[in-house]
């Protein structure tokens, strides 16, 4: 099965899906005109404004749902990996592919709005609807369906172990602590939390992630005011690398551009459709809103927080770059594969190993020392880097538990309230059981079967959002020309059946809703 599902992970995650990603990005930032960088005070000015709703979550919120599920173990990582394969230079092609990303994040966040239902009293959407009622027809049915069914497996049930596993091994690493004691404590939490529906889950993300992001950021920045002059050089030293003018990098070209292209798409999920179900769930009078604040979350985690772990690994001097080879300095064994993992000596593999760059970057800044693989001599970075992980991956977890419930909700919304109550709350405790699984157990089919439906996802959606792309053109054309005329609070999406066809909430229940609450009237 093993043999199978790497053969599998190769087709789906071969160069055509990243670089499908990549010209996606590139296609969609030249229809929308680079409005990412055109519109960044207005994606600021939306998240921090936005509208709050009774109904659905605020737009603050959704934005940190959002940011949920793209700041992750990723963050910490797969920045490390990038360096440790593709070099310095890998970090500003993780930048390219941000800066294009954030285009198609648009598109895929409007779709989410534009075709989202009321359900239990919540908004749910995501590719699985916006396939059906947007593509329509029997091929939009089955297209949601499979889409809606691998979203469950793959977030609802094997990438939450990623996450949990990744915890384990930095709290053990930093502190010695059990990992089954790390499992067990992930679970009563997670089950605090996610019984309460979208709505708890929100609250609690939106407290957790700018305290997460800004916390690990302002650290990066301790790091740079430190190291002040030796900043010039480290850009410098990215961009050469990045354009193969640096010659100790030349050898690792190809791998530098791949790396960076593949693990920014990993960070942040732009064109994936994981982002759809956050910007579903908000409660906005237009659904370029929400294209605008999501695209601005790609941003945050690639610009701000990915480049904060590049910022400490590069300026402490603590990474290793590779050929493909196993790495032997003193430390345990660093093998080369598409997931980069930490040999221990009695052969588990610990996923989080190339966080040891980051926690020897914090070490050698505030203490001068370098890290030591060993809970015994863990210095500061050890336990810093633990907690950003334990903030990072938990909070990932919990955007799993939301993506996995908005899909069971589309698979079970013709049943009963009863079948789907149930369906809903096994979903949850498999999550919580899958978590708690992954902590003390290194699985490594868990991850390739959790990359291998995380892979599906996005091949799925590309093909939704690029036959789909049109009535998001329309919202963005929509909502600029207003803004010429009206401040964004005052702007209303009246579409016509033919800017978005099935749009069943904003055809007829947003403007039912507006005048029987007379909410209209604030935009007249």
């Amino acid at each position: 099965m093993e043999r199978a599902v790497d053969i599998l992970i190769n087709i789906v995650w071969s160069p055509v899906l990243v670089i499908g990603l990549l010209l996606t990005g590139i296609l969609f930032t030249f229809m929308l005109r680079f409005f990412q960088v055109r519109y960044i005070r207005e994606m600021i000015k939306l998240m921090v404004k936005g509208e709050k709703s009774d109904r659905g979550i605020s737009t603050f919120q959704s934005v940190a749902l959002s940011l949920a599920g793209r700041v992750g173990t990723g963050n910490i990582v797969g920045v490390s990996t990038a360096i440790f394969i593709g070099g310095p230079g890998a970090i500003f092609w993780m930048w390219v592919t941000a800066i294009l990303g954030a285009a198609t994040a648009y598109i895929e966040s409007v779709l989410g709005q534009l075709y989202k239902r009321e359900e239990d009293g919540e908004f749910r959407g995501g590719p699985a609807y916006y396939m059906e009622y947007g593509i329509g027809g029997k091929f939009g049915k089955i297209f949601g369906f499979i889409f809606a069914v691998v979203t469950v497996i793959a977030m609802g049930l094997l990438m939450p172990g990623v996450q949990s596993n990744a915890i384990a091994s930095s709290f053990h690493n930093a502190w010695g602590i059990p990992y089954w004691v790390v499992g067990l404590g992930l679970a009563i939490l997670l089950g605090l939390i996610i019984f309460g529906g979208v709505k708890s889950i929100s609250k609690v993300a939106s407290t957790i992630v700018p305290f997460m992001a800004l916390g690990y950021i302002l650290m990066a920045l301790i790091i740079i005011v430190i190291n002040i002059t030796e900043v010039p050089a480290m850009f410098a030293t990215i961009f050469k690398a990045a354009f193969n003018m640096e010659a100790t990098f030349g050898g690792i070209f190809g791998a530098m551009i791949e790396i960076g292209v593949k693990r920014g798409v990993y960070s942040n999920e732009a064109g994936q459709g994981s982002g759809p179900h956050a910007a579903a769930a908000a409660e906005v009078s237009h659904p370029a809103k929400q294209g605008f604040v999501q695209s601005f979350s790609v941003y945050v985690d690639t610009l701000f927080v990915c480049t904060a772990t590049a910022l400490i690994i590069l300026l402490s001097g603590t990474y290793n770059t590779t050929d493909g080879t196993t790495l032997e300095n003193g430390r345990p064994s660093m093998l080369y594969s598409d997931d980069i993992y930490i040999e221990m000596p009695g052969g588990d593999r610990d996923y989080s190993g190339t966080a040891m760059y980051v926690q020897a970057g914090v070490d050698k800044a505030f203490e001068g020392k370098d890290y030591v693989f060993d809970p015994t001599f863990a210095g500061i970075g050890s336990q810093f880097i633990a907690i950003a992980l334990f903030f990072f991956a938990f909070t990932t977890i919990l955007a799993y538990s939301y993506m996995g419930e908005t899909n069971v909700s589309y698979l079970t919304r013709r049943m009963s309230s009863g079948k789907r109550k149930l369906l809903m709350n096994v979903l949850r405790v498999a999550l919580i059981l899958a978590t708690f699984y992954g902590a003390v157990k290194s699985a490594e089919l868990a991850w390739d079967l959790g990359d291998l439906g995380v892979g599906l996802m996005a091949w799925l959606n590309l093909i939704g959002i690029w036959i789909l792309f049109k009535p998001a053109l329309r919202t963005y054309k929509d909502y600029t020309k207003q803004l010429k005329e009206k401040d964004s609070q005052y702007i209303l999406y009246e579409p016509k059946e033919e800017d978005a066809k099935n749009a069943q909430f904003w055809l007829h229940d947003y403007p039912e809703y507006l005048e029987e609450t007379g909410e209209i009237k604030k935009f007249r």
